[in-house]
């Protein structure tokens, strides 16, 4: 197995997917541990100096001027975990809480939290063994660290809590005692170093990088079908003219759309057929699609910084030389997954757009894509589903990094309702891959009236591709099956694996020259 040396190696947003699905190992490496155990000492150093440190030897939040015995410090870690966790609502999947577990091992082994290192073992046992603490999803402000949630993500080391195990939810203790393992006493700081950070949020974002890449990726697909059944004109990919307007998302979508119609008969056909214009859903892809590509690609640099970032607090650098700043403020992930949201509910938009096009009876095609309408509706009902989602993903494109509301008694006036921002943003992705899955079912429908005629290799395996989970309907049926069939493959990403493993084949690269939009 492949393995990834926490706090040493560069840790990338593909690294947390896969140590997350157990193909990737998570170890410490003898360098790390030196520097763990290194900081451990600078933490026992301030305490036997009696020196105060914030969250060492001091309360929290507006309580830091609140110095705490020596004899309570190990108690005030302990408590720490139990008062911050109120987190409410439903638990977050477990892949998210181990991409949590993941991304805050990575930020303590790099020796600047004072942690000891028995506690980054037993978060490593709880990923390898699968046992994933239960995590409410709401709670968290996003700054002073996503405090709620991460204090649920660690109740199970010191035995509280609750854990997902073998597809149930356990007690935290009953599971440990079935390992022969006990509670962990916390040491100095630890408490505070394991909820003050930005990991939920960075769960989030990691989790939408990955869903939004393969999104926009099918979007191309599925435009280029629409497209096609709609007769519609590559004239607008023409490089020449992205090459006067050089945004590196709308480039990259103009070629991948000159390419998936490479060598279609369907395009060839009407060449001359004295249509002017497109209508914009069709011939400004490149501009929007693009648009959305580039916000995606904004938020996965932003995200591969974060990865790699220390984000408690205070951080020690020393036992005289300790730092209370602000690394837990989710300000720098909060404005980035506004910005991809804005970009996912806009894919969705101009997807519905031409949902409604391929209905309309124009260019060839027939009415509402069946030849029996009247007793049937056709593919009519279909498009009140993309209406509705997306008017829901407008509706949650409120921005909450523009809100702060002050918490710890005015201590903490500013903060980033990151979490919540994270949170929406696959809300909307969600939205999101039922629309594209109604139009590729709608565009699927639509391309065999065109037929004899074929479009390109590419769009014509895509359309084989889906026709090995739905027909082509010659009357209604139940539509919902449909779609939930196809939103599957969009969901779980083998739509755009397939497509894309089948374009190598025939040594076609849709992504050449344009690496930094892969994941």
């Amino acid at each position: 197995m492949n393995q990834f040396a926490l706090g040493i190696d560069s840790l990338g947003i593909s690294d947390v997917i896969e140590i997350a699905a157990g193909t990737k190992k998570a170890f410490l490496s003898d360098i790390a541990a030196s520097r763990i155990n290194t900081s451990k000492a600078f933490v026992n150093k301030i305490v036997a100096s009696h020196t105060t440190v914030y969250g060492i030897n001091t309360g929290f939040g507006i309580l830091a001027n609140t110095k705490i015995s020596e004899e309570d410090a190990l108690a005030l870690q302990q408590r720490i975990l139990q008062s911050h966790s109120v987190g409410v609502g439903e638990p977050i999947l477990p892949e998210l809480a181990k991409m949590m577990m993941i991304t805050k091992a990575h930020a303590l082994a790099q020796g600047y939290s004072g942690v000891q290192i028995q506690t980054i073992n037993r978060i490593l046992w709880h990923i390898e063994e699968n046992v994933v603490p239960v995590v409410p999803e709401k709670g968290s402000v996003g700054a002073s660290g996503d405090l709620a949630p991460l204090a649920h993500l660690f109740l199970p080391l010191i035995g509280l809590g609750e854990v997902f195990f073998k597809g149930k939810k356990v007690k935290s203790q009953t599971v440990l005692s079935s390992f022969g393992l006990g509670p962990l006493q916390l040491g100095p700081k630890e408490g505070l170093a394991l909820i003050n950070g930005t990991q939920f949020i960075l769960a989030f974002a990691v989790k939408a990088v990955q869903r939004m890449y393969y999104c926009l990726e099918a979007a191309d697909v599925i435009g280029a079908m629409s497209l096609e059944a709609l007769t519609g004109t590559k004239a607008p990919f023409d490089t020449r003219l992205h090459d006067l307007r050089p945004f590196r998302g709308n480039l990259l979508v103009a070629q991948r759309l000159r390419r998936l119609l490479n060598n279609s008969a369907i395009m060839t056909s009407h060449v001359d057929c004295g249509r002017v214009q497109d209508p914009y859903s069709l011939r400004c892809m490149p501009q929007v699609h693009g648009a959305s590509r580039n916000a995606w690609l904004h938020l996965k640099e932003l995200t591969e910084i974060e990865l790699g970032s220390v984000t408690d607090n205070p951080i020690i650098f020393g036992d005289q030389d300790t730092v209370s700043g602000g690394n837990f403020h989710g300000q720098p992930l909060a404005l980035p997954l506004d910005y991809a949201c804005f970009a996912a509910a806009e894919l969705g938009n101009i997807s519905d757009r031409r949902c409604y096009l391929l209905l309309e009876g124009k260019w060839g095609l027939p009415l509402l894509l069946m030849k029996n309408v009247g007793l049937n509706s056709g593919f009519m009902i279909p498009q009140y589903t993309t209406a509705a989602l997306v008017t829901e993903n407008k509706t949650l494109c409120f921005p909450p990094s523009v809100d702060s509301i002050p918490t710890s008694l005015g201590q903490e006036d500013h903060v980033s309702m990151g979490s919540i921002s994270g949170r929406k943003l696959n809300r909307v992705l969600d939205n999101l891959e039922y629309i594209l899955a109604i139009e590729l079912l709608t565009a699927c429908q639509a391309i065999e009236f065109r037929r004899p005629l074929k479009s390109s290799a590419i769009l014509e395996f895509a359309h084989d591709y889906v026709r090995q989970f739905v027909t082509f309907a010659e009357e209604d049926r139940v539509f919902a099956d449909d779609i939930n069939r196809i939103s599957e493959i969009i969901s779980d990403f083998t739509f755009v694996k397939k497509l894309n493993i089948f374009a190598r084949s025939i040594n076609v690269d849709l992504n050449q020259d344009f690496p930094e939009f892969g994941v």
